[in-house]
């Protein structure tokens, strides 16, 4: 065994400018000391991934060091490209061939690698030396983990080591690497046209750009043409149409070079009204629904409020994440009711039903002569099903319900035209009705989503006709009929808030 040791170097040429934060680079290849035999491995063994026992007697030391630093390779025409220094030493054993270092990037998951194999000759000649080696071509801001093994490969013996490539925010690199010319990307909204003006920089020696607007989801998918700007030597603008202004529609830049950093800006991010507007009805279900066209994090409830810029209190049991489609069934189509999304940056009501001319159900209630009762009749263009309770209104929050009344079916054919058909009815004891803090409470029970609505305080025996209408209560045509309209924005009976609300708790209505 030979007892002398030579030092054998594999390295980048490189010529360094002191007054520069990165080292220049002139070439990037292997190289060897002199008196060392060594050449580059072009194909990689895939079974050195897998390690086997080392001999007993290597020593666990066998891989010295692994520094890394970057360096700056540039060309008049081409710009400038960042290259990862990879030193690296080890001390020949018998039995090792050569050093592997392989680099993953930890964004893309793409991986590459370089290996270099000592000759034959050399391993006979130089057992127990050491071994430096570099380089490898790396983009802005990447974070690589950094492998360095032998060939072979054996278990334990290995070096790992993360290394993050010098940013845009780099003073050096932002003025020399093309890559982060579109961080200088300037931009104009024209709002009456509907367009994004972009400024696109040329620098000397720059490659062409290209430039897109995009939904930014887990990616960001296209939402019209890609548009390769020629470099020429001249600042140049493009102009993209978008069709919304949406907080996730995004401006992305970047140069036409493999693997290039795209940057990407959002005009309006902070334009959220947009994604509130994604309402719908439908009829056949009668489900009510809303899908975010952009990613949303927050809340999505029903509510209820008495007209425009009302507070509008939530219905318990129906408070949903907003992250994705969101969908309630059978909710009645009533004006007042509506979905609140709420956010860090805030709330929004949509009242998807105010804005069209939507079905609606309305109870009327009618004194019978000479039968001490009153008639609550429920009036709805289509089949519903109702239910009419008696309440307690002096508690402190909600009125307590002590009776619950079923009500009649009738077929759709009857009622009065000018009131539309009666779906259904219950006669209730004028003395249970008209008791001092008693209300009459009616609420729609075929749907999961509605806002019931009760009449207080029905003074049976001193109330005419005139009296309901110098208060303000809407009457059918026909006379002698108390009628209080539930579920339509024009409702005449002065409600109270209560606070929680649901489907099952009404609103408070006092004559």
């Amino acid at each position: 065994m030979l007892a002398g040791r030579v030092v054998a170097f594999l390295s980048l040429t490189w010529s360094t400018y002191q007054s520069l934060a990165i080292p220049r680079i002139t070439e990037c290849g292997l190289s060897c000391s002199q008196g060392f035999a060594c050449k580059s491995r072009t194909n990689r063994n895939l079974l050195n991934s897998f390690c086997r026992a080392p001999p007993t007697s290597m020593p666990q030391s066998v891989l010295e060091s692994l520094e890394l630093s970057t360096g700056m390779k540039c060309d008049p025409r081409e710009g400038c490209s960042l290259h990862l220094r990879m030193h690296a030493s080890l001390i020949l054993q018998e039995g090792l061939r050569g050093l592997e270092v392989c680099t993953m990037s930890l964004d893309t998951q793409a991986v590459q690698c370089q290996g270099v194999q000592v000759l034959r000759a050399s391993r006979r000649l130089h057992v127990g030396q050491q071994v430096l080696f570099d380089c490898l071509e790396v983009s802005v801001a990447q974070h690589l983990y950094v492998t360095l093994r032998t060939i072979p490969h054996f278990c334990g013996l290995q070096l790992d080591q993360q290394y993050h490539v010098e940013d845009c925010r780099d003073q050096d690199v932002g003025r020399n690497v093309p890559d982060c010319l579109a961080e200088k990307l300037t931009y104009k909204v024209n709002r009456s046209h509907k367009a994004i003006l972009v400024q696109v920089p040329d620098a000397l020696g720059s490659p062409d750009y290209y430039v897109r607007l995009c939904l930014r989801w887990l990616t960001c998918e296209d939402t019209g043409p890609t548009v390769r700007v020629t470099s020429n030597g001249v600042s140049q603008t493009v102009s993209l149409p978008y069709s919304q202004e949406l907080p996730c529609l995004c401006l992305e830049g970047w140069p036409s070079t493999p693997d290039a950093v795209r940057i990407q800006t959002c005009p309006f991010e902070d334009d959220t009204e947009a994604l509130w507007d994604a309402v719908h009805y439908h009829p056949g279900s009668q489900a009510l629904s809303w899908e975010p066209i952009c990613p949303v994090s927050g809340h999505v409830s029903l509510c209820w409020r008495e007209g425009p810029g009302a507070p509008c209190h939530e219905l318990e049991r129906s408070g949903q994440p907003a992250h994705g489609k969101v969908r309630y069934p059978l909710v009645d189509t009533q004006p007042q009711l509506c979905l609140k999304f709420s956010t860090h940056r805030g709330f929004w009501v949509r009242c998807p039903f105010a804005q069209r001319r939507f079905p609606a159900w309305r109870m009327a209630v009618q004194p019978l002569p000479s039968q001490g009762l009153l008639r609550a009749s429920f009036f709805s263009p289509s089949p519903a099903r109702f239910q009419v309770r008696l309440c307690h209104q002096w508690e402190p929050q909600l009125p307590t319900c002590h009776r619950v009344l079923e009500t009649t079916p009738l077929p759709a054919a009857l009622g009065d035209p000018l009131v539309g058909p009666v779906a259904a009815f219950v006669d209730i004891p004028q003395e249970e009705a008209c008791a001092p803090g008693i209300c009459i409470q009616g609420w729609r029970t075929d749907v999961n989503f509605s806002v019931p609505q009760q009449l207080c305080n029905v003074q049976c025996a001193r109330v005419t006709s005139s009296r309901w209408q110098a208060m303000g209560i809407a009457l059918p045509s026909r006379p002698g009929v108390w009628a209080v309209t539930l579920g339509t924005a024009e409702a005449k009976c002065q409600c109270r808030s209560h606070a929680p609300l649901s489907s099952r708790h009404p609103r408070d209505c006092h004559t």
